[in-house]
């Protein structure tokens, strides 16, 4: 059995501004550094074999400040939801989430989209990483995927 913590990465200016990063990188902001070193300290007990990122710049900040020590595996599977036109703008289109389940985001893909990626990267690390305990360090849609595959959430 894998066993996986999941992190999300710290707060950005983009959350702070009520704006949705999406695809691009996006910048932790200062609360967000402050989280992903204080998240470090927490954590700092717990044994990892392996540390999973997205490759966008917000994650890889966390997760560098959270995991100062260790090596971080990036994967792209592990980017953010691309909501497509609304990559960098106010996030007030996320009233409608359930409506980009199966249809994509104009220009971006759908959330469905966003749980397959997540499938094949499990599956890939189920194998490789069986009887180890993992850390991911991605976003809040991939949380929401891990939770509908592994917690048989809607």
């Amino acid at each position: 059995m894998l066993t996986i913590t999941y992190f999300v990465h710290g707060t950005t200016t983009d959350n702070e501004n009520d704006i949705a990063t999406g695809w691009l990188p996006g910048e932790l902001s200062e609360l967000g550094i402050k989280q992903s070193k204080e998240l470090s300290k927490l954590i700092s007990n717990q044994k990892f074999d392996a540390i999973f990122c997205s490759d966008l710049k917000r994650a890889i900040d966390s997760a560098k400040y959270t995991f100062p020590e260790q090596k971080i595996v990036i994967d792209e599977r592990l980017r953010e939801c691309n909501y497509g036109d609304h990559n960098g703008k106010l996030d007030s289109f996320k009233e409608n989430l359930t409506d980009y389940i199966d249809k994509p985001f104009p220009n971006g893909e759908s959330y469905k989209d966003v749980e397959k990626r997540i499938t094949e990267f499990l599956k890939n690390i189920s194998i490789i990483y069986n009887n180890k305990h993992i850390a991911i360090v991605a976003h809040q849609t991939h949380q929401l995927s891990f939770e509908v595959l592994l917690n048989h959430k809607s």
